[in-house]
């Protein structure tokens, strides 16, 4: 028995982190062109929030179903079908020409995206059962590798038509998830990861968490996608108001995502040593203070090195709040991740409401008092959740 599951988790890995890095790679290229997508479609910035806004709800309500129907039984159908459905609805993203039809495929590759995306983590906190050890921060890694690869590509291919990236892409990504399905298999076997619904009190009526702190589990995820959401949209802008170049005020993001990457490619190995609670713990006040630094401290180096710091110290929170929420199986999973991606989609917005009526740098000072927020409640959300 113990081959048999020492077998199906190492297959298990090699599969999710393939369809965590093919979620990156997607996700990029989407994101990274889509200028040229506003332009053939001759979209305002109004119309072209409007296509964000249908993605936006077709990934919360791809989260809620993925959440019901994300058994293990089920995680092989719902990884393959997610990739599938997310690849073909970008390559149709791609032909799009009008706002009318572009928010019916943006609806259809934002539900796609959060199908595989409560898949892929519930089918990932399986394995890190099987294994018995942290790993889930290597699967998030994937997911930032691939986008940084993704984001390259897209930048390396910013001549060409973005129609036939898209397409390219699509089909790689199709192909791959059919390739991979007769070996997906062992994601659905009883004996990766038996699941053990805990006996609590004032239990959520969707998951086997005590509503407190799957509720707390959530808001925290929320705070820390707030401020992911920020620093893709507002680190470079931030940079800019410093009178930066251009190219350094691209590489505020960069540096970001490179510390995030890095920090969840350590990440495993210092929550296996020193626990999840203690880890984010750090991480967070790092988050913190370093955000703080740079938008306080003069200059360019110290705000280039607080994006970078804030990166690196909030690398691991999300992928430990999934673990955490994993223990109450997919419909928690999903719970915290809709409540997280709410947080990130609404951050940007709030951020620049906030700088419309004080400054940049006072506004991007809410992302850093979220992070200071998850180190003082970390301990009461994670405490024995590393496996």
């Amino acid at each position: 028995m113990r081959g048999t599951v020492a077998t199906d988790a190492i297959r298990s890995r090699r599969l999710l982190m393939g369809y965590f890095a093919g979620l990156g790679v997607v996700m990029a290229v989407w994101g990274a062109r889509m200028p040229a997508v506003q332009q053939a479609a001759e979209l305002s910035t109004a119309a072209l929030a409007l296509v964000l806004l249908a993605a936006a709800i077709g990934m919360v309500l791809g989260l809620q179903v993925g959440g019901r129907l994300a058994q293990p039984s089920r995680h092989p159908i719902l990884l393959t079908s997610g990739t599938v459905g997310l690849a073909v609805a970008l390559a149709a993203l791609g032909l799009c020409r009008s706002q009318g039809i572009l928010l019916v495929g943006a609806l259809v590759f934002g539900a796609a995206h959060g199908v595989l995306d409560v898949a892929a983590n519930s089918a990932a906190v399986r394995c890190q059962d099987a294994y018995g050890r942290p790993i889930m921060a290597a699967f998030h890694a994937a997911y930032s590798l691939g986008a940084l690869a993704g984001a390259s590509l897209a930048a390396a291919t910013a001549h060409t038509s973005h129609t036939s990236l898209f397409a390219i892409v699509g089909a790689v990504a199709v192909g791959g998830a059919l390739a991979a399905a007769p070996g997906s298999r062992c994601l659905g076997v009883r004996t990766l990861a038996p699941r053990h619904t805990p006996s609590l009190h004032h239990v959520d009526d969707q998951s086997g968490l005590p509503r407190p702190r799957l509720w707390l589990l959530g808001a925290l995820a929320a705070s820390c996608l707030l401020g992911e959401g920020a620093a893709a949209d507002w680190a470079a802008v931030h940079l800019h108001s410093l009178d930066a170049s251009a190219a350094t005020s691209a590489a505020a993001f960069a540096l970001y995502s490179a510390a995030m990457a890095g920090g969840r490619l350590a990440g495993d190995r210092l929550t296996a040593r020193f626990g999840a609670a203690a880890v984010v713990r750090t991480g967070a006040v790092l988050a913190a203070t370093g955000l703080t630094m740079g938008l306080v401290l003069p200059g360019v180096e110290p705000a280039l090195l607080g994006w970078a710091a804030f990166g690196l110290g909030l690398s691991v929170t999300v992928p430990s709040l999934i673990t955490a929420a994993g223990t109450g199986g997919p419909r928690a999973v999903a719970t915290v991740a809709v409540t997280g991606y709410l947080g990130l989609l609404a951050g940007p917005a709030l951020v620049g409401a906030l700088a419309s009526i004080t400054t940049l740098p006072t506004s991007l000072l809410l992302p850093a008092l979220l992070a200071a927020a998850v180190a003082a409640l970390s301990h009461q959300a994670l405490e024995n959740s590393t496996p």
